[in-house]
């Protein structure tokens, strides 16, 4: 048996939003995958440094260097490119949803997300690209 193949998925999510950190993390945990929650970008820069992630959900809206920033910044290096983003928003349009693609993003989640999708939801981007 593939140990690596049975390990759980390493989930970083990007988000300042406490009680959405906490809710997220609940729910992804409980789902059996592994979760580092950061609150800002040089955090994630940090978290991803320590450890590769096989998949971040990143929101938009951070302190500092925004979420799409941040996805361009790890779309450009050959060390992170690879990872998938889903953008985490409150931006239901077409464009701002069309925005995150062009960043980078191989999806996104609007929110406020349904705590019983979530896992699905991270498992498809997970199947699909990662």
């Amino acid at each position: 048996m593939n140990d690596e193949a049975d390990k759980p998925a390493l989930i970083l999510v990007v988000e300042d939003n406490p009680a959405n950190q906490m809710l997220i993390e609940a729910v992804l945990t409980g789902a059996g995958y592994i979760t580092a929650v950061v609150g800002s970008a040089p955090e994630a820069l940090e978290s991803i440094g320590d450890r590769r992630p096989d998949l971040i959900l990143m929101d938009i809206q951070l302190p500092g260097m925004d979420g799409l920033s941040l996805t361009r910044r790890l779309k450009a290096d050959p060390g992170t490119a690879s990872i998938p983003v889903v953008a985490l928003t409150a931006h239901a349009l077409a464009s701002d949803q069309q925005l995150s693609l062009d960043a980078g993003c191989v999806g996104y989640i609007t929110k406020p997300f349904d705590t019983r999708l979530l896992p699905d939801q991270v498992a498809g981007f997970l199947i699909n690209h990662g």
